[in-house]
């Protein structure tokens, strides 16, 4: 399972359990993944709780991909 997704499915579930150090250094790191593997818009997400639509939606989008490919 990718730890960056499983970082902001914590932070779905209940935003108190992840800081927002956390999120930040999370964001960087999966932006930084993705370039380099060419991956998914997917490990795009901010720390900012407007946004839980937007990572819950590519949290899903991805799960829905990596399942097609048997990675999760």
């Amino acid at each position: 399972m990718n730890k960056h997704i499983e970082l902001v499915k914590k932070w779905l579930d209940d935003p108190n359990s992840v800081t927002k150090k956390e999120l930040n250094e999370n964001s960087a790191a999966a932006e930084a993944a993705a370039f380099a593997a060419d991956a998914a818009d997917a490990a795009y997400y901010t720390a900012d709780a407007s946004e839980a639509d937007s990572a819950a939606y590519w949290i899903k989008k991805y799960e829905e991909l990596a399942g097609e490919f048997g990675e999760v």
